[in-house]
């Protein structure tokens, strides 16, 4: 109980410390759809801590060179962000600041109740590194990545249907209408939560760490399946049915019928690995 009421105090300590930098993420948040995730975060890795709880307290003991270094590493960090606030945008400023706050406190929590506790807690621990915003650049990467992998399937997916059409790099011409797919339908704020499902979901029900794996690196191409397949669902629905769609409120906010796809898609890949699983136990 010492431990526990010492470590809400350093706890206590880390918000106040990052109190302002916590403040805007969340602001960020709720004005961005990229990270409207983020809220959701604390809750899923409070309740995975929970299950875990039993093997987490069943063996407590201070650890201080390994809590020490990455609390000094955290404060470090909090320090090279004030310097360069000035030079960096709020996303990438946020992304530092929020980073050298998960890992002040986690090194608190292995400095309070040590290395055996944190290997037990370790996927609720390090679940909270998805509080980061991601770096602009990588950002950048991510987006062209799936842009161009989404270009891809559509082209494959508008020859399958046969419909008559030319391509220019990201542009479609179709009859009377051309579309682009452009950055905005990379679909990389789906791509997220989709990949974030999938680090629950292999948690949830996969044992093997290699399993696990798989069903994340599968997300990638599912997700760019379904970019493609709402691009070209869309377009097919703009050229002959009513071309006011492409700028409806189905094609900006739309992605969720086709979320939903991804995860249909998703879930064979998951009850196939389960079942591998189970064999291997048999």
């Amino acid at each position: 109980m010492k431990k526990i009421i010492f470590f809400l105090m350093f706890s206590l300590l880390v918000i106040i410390m990052f109190y302002s930098s916590l403040r805007e993420l969340l602001r960020m948040s709720s004005r961005s759809e990229l990270y409207s995730h983020i809220v959701l975060i604390p809750f899923i890795s409070g309740y995975f801590f929970f299950q875990r709880r039993k093997e987490i307290w069943s063996s407590t003991e201070y650890s201080y060179p390994w809590g020490i270094a990455l609390i000094i590493s955290g404060i470090f960090l909090f320090f090279v962000g004030l310097g360069y606030k000035a030079s960096l945008n709020q996303n990438d400023y946020l992304s530092l600041m929020t980073f050298s706050a998960v890992t002040s406190w986690i090194g608190g929590f292995i400095f309070f109740f040590g290395k055996k506790s944190f290997r037990s807690g370790l996927f609720p621990l390090l679940f909270l590194f998805f509080l980061v915003p991601i770096p602009t650049l990588l950002v950048e990467r991510i987006i062209l990545f799936l842009q161009v992998g989404s270009t891809e399937v559509t082209n494959i997916l508008f020859g399958l249907t046969g419909v008559p059409f030319n391509r220019e790099g990201f542009v479609f011409h179709l009859a009377g209408m051309s579309i682009e797919v452009a950055k905005e339908c990379s679909g990389i704020r789906s791509s997220i939560a989709l990949f974030i499902t999938g680090v629950i979901a292999g948690q949830l029900f996969l044992n093997r760490a290699r399993n696990r794996w798989i069903l994340l690196l599968s997300s990638i191409p599912i997700t760019i399946f379904k970019n493609g397949l709402r691009i070209v669902s869309l377009t097919l629905l703009g050229v002959y049915v009513d071309p006011a769609i492409l700028g409806s409120d189905l094609h900006r906010r739309g992605g969720i019928p086709f979320f939903i796809v991804a995860l249909v898609v998703m879930a064979p890949v998951l009850l196939f690995l389960i079942k591998t699983e189970k064999k291997h136990k048999d």
